[in-house]
């Protein structure tokens, strides 16, 4: 096994990781963190395929597009979409301006979309494995 199989395989395991975690934050409503766990699930997957495509260490970004970008994946739109909402999600749960502004706006509802497109994107990427 080459080292980039094993950073590969080290990234989906975080990821995975990451997304039990979001179910678990989200289980105990705790959205905000939920939403959080999400990006970082799908941005450590996105750094595995670029570990794996690049073959080289991922860059230092949050940016899930810029990501995108560098590995060349075909996405379908529906996921591409989402991801961009998501990618626009990850700054104001790293460093909310108004936390109980925060706490109104991601309701179990919309939290719970989040959770299951982030869990659809996931399951994708690592289809493509």
């Amino acid at each position: 096994m080459t080292r980039n199989s094993k950073t590969l395989k080290e990234w989906m395991k975080q990821a995975g990781y990451d997304m039990k975690t979001a179910e678990a934050m989200f289980s105990s409503k705790r959205y905000i963190y939920a939403v959080f766990l999400c990006h970082l699930a799908i941005e450590k997957a996105l750094k595995g395929l670029y570990a794996r495509n690049i073959e080289g260490a991922p860059p230092k970004t949050h940016n899930l597009i810029y990501l995108l970008e560098k590995i060349k994946i075909e996405i379908p739109d529906r996921l591409y979409d989402f991801i961009f909402t998501l990618n626009g999600l990850s700054v104001p749960t790293r460093y909310p301006d108004d936390l109980q502004k925060l706490l109104r706006d991601y309701t179990r509802a919309k939290t719970g979309k989040v959770l299951d497109q982030s869990k659809e994107v996931l399951k994708w990427l690592k289809a493509r494995l």
